[in-house]
Order: structure tokens, then C-alpha cells, then sequence
């Protein structure tokens, strides 16, 4: 179970020049909890992807510390690391990563075969319903518009019970109605299980109060 994800001094080289200059997060010392709502708020370019990365482990060539509950995260083993990613943090990527030629419900099943993950059909479908994606998910996601599936991304992040939730832009393509259906069924997640939750925005607030907002 993961408690904090602490960042001391994190920069990168491949950061656009002055990044760091007025960032709330670059070059920090930064503590992010568990049950904690935050969003980060930067334009494009600002590395948003780069910092959801990092918290992830997919980015690990930067100077500073990264810790998860003290542990330092350069030293985590490829075990350490599933094991993050299966019972300790979801994540919805910007670009969603979903497999084209698959179905809405085999890209949920994917994550749902996963060890630490929940897949009940009636579950899955009530969650689709509310996200308006359920007449969707026999059909190829190749065949969806971006904004349905980051729908279908948002709920496969949410079959996985996470200490910590990282979402990056997971509203970009979403009207007013929808973003504030899949805001209400992400925050429910994250009560029942006291998840940290840290989403990344061009600017937006989403209309949602935050206990912390960090300009990156």
C-alpha cells in the first residue's frame, strides 16, 4: 500500500528551456497523499506527460529523488514495479493507449485478467451506462471518437482498485455533461477507496474543488 509519492528536486533535461523557472512541481520538494484530490494545471509543453510518466516509472532519467514511501523509486526492481502498477496506481495516459482492433469489452478484459484487478460484467456495464459508452462496447475502438474512448480509458482505470489514481488530460475531449458524469464516478472511486487522485489539465479546473492545485 502506498501512502506518499515524494518528489525532491525532479528536473529533466528534455524540459523546455525556463520550465522549472515558476513550475510548483520541477525542482520542488513536493508530497503527494493518499486521499488527496490535486490537479496540475500547465500549458502544453509544460511537461504534463513527462511528470504522469514519472510518477508512473516510465520516466527515470531525471536528477532529484523520487520516493514512494521513502523508497527510493531509481532503485525499484522490475517486480517492485508491477507490483506499483497492479495494486498501487492506475492510470489513464493522454494518448490512452487502447488496442484499435479490439473491442470496448476485450480492452477491459485485458485489464481486468490483470492480478489485483476487478471485472464484474454488471459492474463494468452500470459504470459504461453512466459514462454513456455502454451501447459501445462490442463494437472496435478503432471505430470510437476520442472522446468515447477516453471514456472507455477512464473506466478501464477505474476496474483497478489504486492507492494513488494519475489521470493525464482524461477530459480534453469531453463536453461539459460528459466530463462532469465520468468527474462524479472518478471522485466516488477514489472515496471508497481513499485513493490520491492527480489529474493533469491544459488549464481547466473542470469546475471541481481541489485540495491542492499546482501550476506545473
Amino acid at each position: 500500500m502506498a501512502e506518499t509519492l515524494l518528489l525532491k528536486d525532479i528536473c529533466f533535461d528534455t524540459l523546455p528551456p525556463g520550465a522549472a523557472e515558476f513550475s510548483e512541481i520541477w525542482k520542488q520538494n513536493l508530497t503527494f497523499r493518499r486521499g488527496e484530490q490535486v490537479l496540475v494545471s500547465a500549458p502544453s509543453g509544460k511537461g504534463k506527460s513527462t511528470f504522469i510518466g514519472l510518477l508512473y516509472g516510465l520516466r527515470r532519467e531525471y536528477t532529484g529523488e523520487y520516493l514512494v514511501d521513502e523508497d527510493k523509486a531509481r532503485d525499484f526492481s522490475p517486480a517492485r514495479w508491477s507490483r506499483l502498477r497492479s495494486f498501487e496506481m492506475s492510470i489513464v495516459f493522454q494518448d490512452l493507449r487502447l488496442f484499435g482492433d479490439y473491442t470496448g469489452w476485450e480492452n477491459l478484459a485485458i485489464k481486468g485478467k490483470l492480478e489485483g484487478a476487478r471485472f464484474e460484467k454488471d459492474d463494468v456495464r452500470s459504470r459504461a451506462e453512466i459514462l454513456g459508452i455502454e451501447g459501445l462496447l462490442d463494437k472496435p475502438t478503432r471505430t470510437y471518437s476520442y472522446g468515447e474512448k477516453q471514456r472507455l480509458a477512464i473506466l478501464r482505470s477505474l476496474l483497478q482498485p489504486a492507492d494513488f489514481m494519475v489521470m493525464d488530460e482524461p477530459f480534453s475531449h469531453l463536453d461539459e455533461n460528459n466530463c462532469q458524469l465520468a468527474l462524479e464516478l472518478i471522485q466516488k472511486e477514489a472515496a471508497k477507496n481513499n485513493s490520491g487522485l492527480i489529474i493533469t489539465s491544459l488549464g481547466s479546473d473542470y469546475g471541481w474543488l481541489y485540495d491542492r492545485i499546482l501550476v506545473l
